[in-house]
């Protein structure tokens, strides 16, 4: 083990670099959602389903790559990593900017996936290790409320930023901050490294996953498109289906794995990892479709939907932070129920109360308080819960592979979102559709949560 840090060593400007990089990756992906109309809007020769795959391109290599990148960082060095991470999402952010037609964008987007996976654990990896065991959960909280914040501006600031300027700027504004994080870096990170950690470069697993989320999500998008014909879309389920299957055998008999099904062997990371795909659902859903309403049925301008949509993501800060004291001395189960008691309450009010009229006070406001709420209270508690009873030495195996989960949530999200409301002629029942279908995953989690077990063990003497 090279392990330079000492325990005096003040941990907050590592946990400032780290958390500015997590931003960075965060606001890319809220902006996004905005940008996905003026997107189309530049490439009119492509369709849905191609627009779609901007997002979920990044998002599928991001989750497959995560695992093997945790290992990396554990192996190679935790700092090391993360600038190479940082220094890729740059590079890759300026391509995107540039990209003359989508497919060069796609690929420009799988090139930031791979510097998001890189930076994405070993950031959490040097927050973990910056901070004694008794900081832990109130850290993770706070890196979750840095990514809150990047929620809360991102819609706002990134809206005004794409009307005014062009969805090209959602991936310049990642330069300088991007930049900041390489020049401080090299200063104040420490590096951790372990020679004897054994990475994870599993291609056949790999490519499975790529192909059967692929698959799936591409299904999902066309059932409602009517271009492909049940047939073909049968035959598509069947194999992203059976592809899952072999993905899961091969990582039961192969040797070196992408993931290590032995942590799931842990109760309480089986549940919550089981609890965080389908959350990540029904969080991609609510986020995504919030633009399509704002602009479809209340036609509101692409500034003020931004504008509406940031009380919610305001909420979330305080919360987590509130949120992380009190799972640091009770444990998380009772904060997660309530946090997914509480969304579903909010996905309720989303499907009886706002109507075609706009009324955003009276009839959305309550709501969006309740679901930053909800997801300051989830969010972060499913990554602290997910790592807290795991040995140090897997702390980034094991968040790489919550995180990854969690992408693949968001992936299906935003492919449903698509299906269901990526249509020229958009009413109110398409988002009531959406809306039940949030209730019903949401109190899934919910149920699944109940068996997690992070409470504080009382100390021996």
């Amino acid at each position: 083990m090279n392990h330079v840090q000492s325990p005096s060593v003040n941990p907050w400007p590592i946990f400032g670099i780290a958390s500015l990089a997590t931003f960075l990756v965060s606001i890319d992906s809220t902006i996004l959602y905005a940008a996905f109309n003026n997107i189309a809007s530049s490439f009119p020769q492509a369709n849905p389903v191609s627009i779609s795959w901007v997002m979920n391109a990044y998002t599928i290599v991001y989750a497959t790559t995560l695992i093997p990148a945790g290992g990396i960082a554990d192996k190679f060095g935790r700092k090391r990593v993360f600038m190479y991470g940082v220094g890729l999402f740059v590079l890759a952010s300026f391509l995107c900017g540039i990209a003359p037609n989508i497919y060069i964008l796609i690929a420009a987007r799988v090139l930031q996936a791979l510097g998001a996976a890189l930076l994405g654990p070993s950031s959490l990896a040097l927050i973990l290790d910056a901070f004694p065991h008794s900081k832990r959960t109130q850290a993770i909280s706070a890196w979750g409320a840095v990514g809150a914040l990047a929620a809360a501006i991102g819609p706002a600031s990134g809206s005004l930023i794409i009307d005014s300027m062009g969805w090209e700027w959602a991936f310049f504004i990642n330069i300088p901050v991007g930049v900041y994080c390489l020049l401080r870096g090299g200063k104040a990170l420490h590096e951790l490294a372990n020679s004897h950690t054994h990475v994870r470069f599993d291609a056949v697993g790999m490519g499975l996953i790529i192909l059967s989320v692929s698959l799936l999500t591409t299904c999902i998008i066309e059932i409602k498109s009517g271009q492909l014909s049940l047939s073909h879309i049968l035959l598509m389920i069947s194999l992203g289906l059976t592809g899952l299957l072999a993905f899961i055998l091969w990582c039961r008999n192969t040797a070196d794995p992408l993931i290590d099904l032995g942590l799931f062997n842990n109760r309480t990371y089986r549940f919550v990892n089981m609890a965080a795909f389908l959350f990540s659902i029904t969080f991609a859903t609510m986020f995504f479709s919030f633009f399509f309403f704002m602009t479809n049925i209340w036609h509101y301008s692409l500034p003020m939907a931004g504008l509406a949509i940031t009380p919610g993501p305001l909420m979330v800060i305080p919360v987590a932070i509130i949120s992380g004291k009190i799972a640091s001395r009770l444990g998380h189960k009772n904060i997660l129920i309530y946090g997914c008691l509480l969304f579903a309450f909010s996905a309720v009010w989303y499907l009886m109360i706002p109507g075609l009229d706009p009324n955003y006070l009276v009839d959305w406001l309550p709501g969006q308080l309740m679901t930053g709420a909800a997801i300051g209270m989830v969010m972060p508690a499913l990554s602290a819960a997910a790592v807290h009873d795991l040995p140090k030495k897997d702390y980034a195996m094991g968040s790489a592979i919550n995180q990854a989960i969690r992408q693949m949530g968001t992936v299906i999200g935003v492919a449903i979102t698509v299906a269901l409301l990526v249509h020229p002629f958009l009413q109110l029942g398409d988002f009531h559709t959406l809306y039940q279908l949030q209730i019903g995953l949401v109190l899934a989690a919910a149920l699944l949560v109940t068996q997690v077990d992070t409470k504080p063990k009382p100390e021996r003497l």
